[in-house]
Order: C-alpha cells, then structure tokens, then sequence
C-alpha cells in the first residue's frame, strides 16, 4: 500500500549550507520526482501538500524542499545561483533512493530546475513543469523560455489554458520549437493554479487527478 505520509529530509546544498525537504515514498516506487515549490512559498504549499500523495498512490515517489529564502522564513524568491543549488542538492539527496529521477516544480520552481538543467545537466530522465511561468503576469514575452534550447532531456509541461503566466498563443509555439523532446498538455479553463471556474462542472479533486495520472504516465513512457 502506499506511504502518503512525508519523512523529513536535511539536504546540503553547498558548503555548509543546508535546507529542509519532505520524501514521500510508496513502497512501490518506480522513479521520483523531485518537486521544486513557487516563489514565495515551500514545500509546504497546499498544492504540494495534495499533489505527493496522488503521485504515491501512483507509483511516483516525491521529493519537496525548500529554497534557501523559505527555509529562512522569508517570501522573496531566491537569486537562481541560490536557487540552482538548491535543486542540485535536491537531485543529489532523491539519488540516494537508486530510482530514476524527474525534476522540476510549480511555476518558479520549475523555471529554476530547467535553468540548473540547462547549465549542467542534473543527471535526470526528464523534467516536468507544473505551469510554467513563461512571462510575468501582463507582461507577455518568451524570452524566459530561451535557456530551454540548452536542456536536452524530455520535459512535460502541464499548463492551464488560462494562465495569465503563460498565454497560450505564446507558450504553444515556444514548446513546438523545443521539438520531439517537449510535451504539452493543456487543462482547460485552469488558471496558473490550476484552479476552474464552476461553470465546467470539474472539482480541484478531477484536475488534481489528472495531472497527476499526466505526469505518472509520462514518466512510465520516459523510464520504459
């Protein structure tokens, strides 16, 4: 049966420096992801909290952790330097486990683990991002989404078709420039937090499931 409850973790992330993480493992883990939180948040945001144990009940260990300005009780986003080697460390720390690994996050997170990837490869199978922030709100651009030519394992973007962090008139050509190595999958109607509106009849319970069943399946085609 699956473990939904989370074991705290120290995780060094360079020098002396260390932050706080929570492994959640099934004991029929086939691989594990290593879920890096938004900006201004940690391992301890509500989406996180909900999305580990639907991944364990399908096979998927997760890694949650902090970065630095978190794990020091502050909500300003970490610097990337900062940042980067808090997914490094992270990535070194879910290794342990002897399983394959995909990295990423929510939003920041994601951004962060794809920008570490692309200046020295982590040794992962892929990496999957959970609404990836391609410009800041009302601000649409691509240019966040350039370092992404630099990352060649397979990614998996789940995004909603209402993210103001992502206009989907920008994010789709963005993707389809990535080539075979980059899949999209769309929720409709969901925002950057994967919220709905009522008037689609689905519960936060139906999407939550289904990025969930997304990403457990797209690992299974990235591990064989």
């Amino acid at each position: 049966m699956a473990k939904s409850d989370a074991t705290p973790l120290t995780i060094h992330i360079d020098g002396e420096r260390t932050v706080s993480g929570l492994l959640t493992l099934p004991a029929n883990a086939r691989a594990v992801y290593v879920l890096a939180p938004a900006a201004g948040s940690g391992m301890e945001q509500s989406f996180l909290v909900k999305f580990a144990p639907l991944l364990a009940e399908r096979g998927i260990a997760t890694l949650r952790y902090q970065f630095p300005n978190a794990e020091a009780g502050s909500r300003r986003p970490d610097a990337p330097a900062a940042a980067h080697a808090a997914v490094r460390g992270a990535v070194a720390e879910a290794a342990r486990l002897k399983l394959p690994i995909v990295a990423g996050g929510k939003s920041f997170g994601g951004r962060m683990t794809s920008q570490a990837e692309a200046g020295v490869p982590l040794g992962v199978a892929g990496l999957a991002f959970i609404g990836f922030p391609l410009h800041p709100p009302g601000k649409p651009a691509t240019t966040r989404a350039d370092h992404l030519a630099d990352v060649n394992v397979p990614m998996l973007f789940l995004q909603g078709t209402r993210d103001e962090l992502a206009e989907i008139d920008l994010l789709q050509p963005a993707v389809e420039k990535l080539g075979p190595r980059a899949t999209l999958h769309l929720i409709p109607e969901a925002d950057h937090s994967f919220r709905v509106p009522a008037k689609t009849g689905r519960r936060e319970a139906d999407v939550m499931a289904e990025l969930a069943d997304t990403l457990a399946a797209w690992i299974d085609g990235l591990i064989g």
